[in-house]
């Protein structure tokens, strides 16, 4: 009789750690992990843009009579959304995603009119340096909308996942998971990129 004690508690344990994997312990924190994964490619894509806007406006100020309230206007903008810190630790919290957000979509209005100021000066438009800038930010911004698509995506599978049976028990006894908030544009057209065009 023992020995069938033995071997039953052994069928036990197998099953017990299936049960709970199948209750979201591993699937949760993977799923975490792989939306808080895509975070980061969203911060490097906007670190990237942060990093072109220096020499864009340098460029542009060097190169024409640029009116100075919208480069000021842009390197304003800069200087506030690289204050804005959003750790992944935060996006559970929709009030500082959604100060990143306001701070990033700043930026956006601000380059912006950027882009159309620039319209006004086809010397700056034709040079090789500024045209370069533009193709970077052109590339930048459309990295901006893939990695936001993305880490949308990872969210949405999250968020579902701990809302889910049997994932639910899991997420909400064990893990104490809480929804993380979608990234969404604050200003219109935030979120794609800028129209670039250098032909007449």
């Amino acid at each position: 009789m023992t020995m069938t004690y033995r071997n039953a508690r052994w069928l036990i344990l197998p099953v017990a750690a299936m049960s709970l994997s199948a209750c979201g312990i591993n699937s949760v924190p993977t799923k975490e992990e792989a939306a808080k994964a895509k975070w980061a490619n969203v911060e490097a894509a906007y670190q990237r843009r942060a990093d072109l806007i220096p020499n864009l406006v340098e460029t542009a100020k060097g190169a024409a009579n640029i009116e100075q309230s919208t480069l000021e206007g842009v390197i304003q903008a800069r200087a506030s959304a690289t204050q804005v810190k959003l750790s992944t630790d935060d996006l559970d919290d929709p009030a500082k995603v959604q100060a990143f957000q306001q701070a990033q979509g700043n930026v956006s209005s601000a380059l912006g009119r950027l882009l159309v100021t620039v319209e006004a000066y086809p010397d700056l438009k034709s040079q090789a340096r500024f045209a370069d800038l533009m193709t970077q930010l052109e590339g930048t911004e459309n990295r901006i909308n893939v990695a936001v698509q993305d880490y949308n995506a990872a969210v949405q599978d999250y968020n579902t996942t701990i809302r889910t049976f049997p994932d639910i028990i899991g997420a909400k006894i064990v893990h104490g998971a809480q929804p993380m908030t979608p990234y969404r544009a604050v200003t219109p057209n935030a979120n794609q990129a800028p129209k670039v065009d250098f032909g007449q």
